[in-house]
């Protein structure tokens, strides 16, 4: 990804998954940038950020996107996504 808004690194948590981007009208493909972070002193919040390769999309302007999470959310969502893999695992076993 060329342009990046988000700094991606070797302690990005995701860089080059499989991304879609969909609006009114539209509908893209891209790769993306997912990274889950917390400030480093005093962290009060758990921030999840996401980024499409612009270079890939013509229907929006580059940027990225992020939601900031409070540990309980944070919890929540982990215990869902625990919930969605095991589902597909399962599946998958079939």
């Amino acid at each position: 990804m060329v342009d990046r808004i988000m700094k991606v690194n070797a302690y990005t948590t995701f860089d080059l998954l499989d991304g879609e981007v969909e609006g009114h009208g539209f509908e893209e493909e891209a790769l993306a940038v997912l990274n889950v972070t917390a400030p480093r002193k005093n962290p009060d919040h758990v921030e999840l950020q996401l980024e499409m390769d612009n270079t890939d999309l013509d229907a929006v302007k580059p940027h990225a996107d992020s939601v900031t999470l409070s540990a309980a959310q944070a919890r929540e969502l982990a215990a869902e996504l625990e919930e969605y893999a095991e589902k597909v695992e399962d599946a998958q076993s079939e």
